[in-house]
């Protein structure tokens, strides 16, 4: 089992990220403990006001909201009732049984897992000392129900494991756990690839069934420059819970990728003709579009079309998984352009010209061209809303109030 320990400002904003799950259907209250009554009867006012109750008793404890994940090994197979026995048993050792606490019970990931909201303010007023709270008293209480209920033992599972190589495959929902299966490949990719941009890290990423999201344009998060990293289905939209940038070890965060950026310029230099050799050899054959993306994938390149939400084509990126290297077709030159690629498999003798839905349609882009293209593309890849709930530290921080700039009225 893993236990982690959060505190912040914003009960609301706590309460509101699992009622948010709840309301998606992929998360359940299954206690409330020290509320009078079982969670089905609770409202969202009922939940909310208890809280507000026992922090008014002393305001001077401005970080009140504290919040508790339990985590448990993807085998486990744990019912509702043995989750609040361990809930339960958690909250005493570590000091907090007499609180009030909801248990929320999530389905978004692929290990069992369940959050819990509580506060540090007690009933007389007083406030829980919460300094060390994880390092001493919940990692303590982690040995000993780990022990009582014969679980999965966490002990290794830190930064030592993470270090260790590992064997990356592809990332399936359900297979193993959600985290563990993004940051294995996220780590694998940025330390071995040479990428330039976040949609060629994304050309990579989607290989392993793994995307890179900014946030939406005008969102809290890309303001930012915050980045999540979640799974993708057979059908490449995104699945299960995302993970922070910040919580991979390594720091893959979008500062550190820009920095990247530039030193990868000049490291994949001496790869971009080899790559042209490949594709100019596999153009020859004249094969249909299909037949040339997987052709290129038999000698190890990936190939991947952008296209728009109306199915034109804006570009194509390669990604070369022999040499760790990814290229825009128009990095490598006018020949390797989207529109100049589809032109020549049009040519293809068993493929008609009105095959290719993208052909009459495609253009070779300028620069300004393709930076509106590329920022169009990380809008599609995106769903952030303006309020970040993507987790439970995001939720609990209080949004500060925009001041009215004083001026001469017109």
């Amino acid at each position: 089992m893993v236990a982690k320990v959060i505190s912040g400002k914003n009960i609301r904003g706590l309460l509101n990220y699992n009622e948010n799950k709840v309301g998606e259907g992929v998360a359940q209250c299954i206690a409330a403990s020290g509320f009078g009554c079982d969670p089905q009867g609770l409202t969202f006012s009922d939940k909310l006001n208890r809280f507000r109750k026992v922090t008014a008793l002393n305001q001077k404890v401005r970080t009140n909201a504290i919040h508790v994940s339990l985590n448990f090994d993807v085998s486990e197979k744990l019912t509702n009732e043995q989750l609040q026995g361990i809930a339960s048993d958690y909250m005493t050792r570590i000091g907090f049984g007499e609180q009030p606490y909801l248990v929320y019970r999530h389905t978004d990931a692929a290990h069992p897992h369940v959050h819990i909201i509580t506060t540090n303010v007690k009933a007389n007023g007083q406030r829980i000392d919460i300094h060390n709270i994880g390092r001493n008293q919940s990692e303590k209480a982690r040995k000993e129900i780990e022990l009582a209920y014969g679980l999965v033992r966490a002990e290794g599972r830190g930064k030592k494991r993470e270090m260790e190589p590992v064997k990356v495959e592809k990332a399936i929902y359900g297979k193993s756990e959600t985290k563990r299966s993004i940051a294995n490949v996220v780590r694998m990719v940025t330390r071995s690839y040479k990428f330039t941009s976040l949609p060629e890290l994304n050309a990579i990423l989607r290989q392993f069934n793994v995307v890179a999201d900014r946030g939406a344009e005008g969102t809290q998060m890309h303001n930012k420059k915050g980045l999540l990293y979640s799974l993708l289905d057979e059908m490449g939209n995104k699945i299960g819970v995302p993970i922070r940038a910040s919580s991979i070890y390594g720091k893959p965060i979008l500062a550190n990728l820009e920095k990247q950026f530039k030193l990868n310029e000049a490291l994949r230099k001496p790869y971009r003709e080899k790559l042209k050799s490949v594709i100019d050899y596999t153009l020859r054959r004249r094969l249909s579009k299909e037949a040339f993306i997987k052709a290129l994938a038999d000698k190890g390149v990936f190939v991947l079309f952008r296209e728009n939400e109306e199915g034109r084509v804006y570009g194509v990126t390669f990604v070369d998984n022999q040499n760790k290297v990814v290229f825009n077709g128009s990095d490598l030159g006018k020949a390797y352009g989207a529109r100049a690629i589809l032109e020549q498999l049009s040519r293809t003798p068993d493929v008609p010209a009105s095959g290719v839905r993208s052909h009459n349609h495609s253009a070779e882009m300028d620069t300004d061209e393709l930076d509106l293209q590329v920022n169009q593309f990380l809008k599609e890849l995106t769903t952030a809303q303006a309020y970040d709930f993507t987790s439970p530290e995001a939720a609990m921080k209080k949004r500060r109030k925009k001041r009215k700039r004083k001026g001469r009225s017109l």
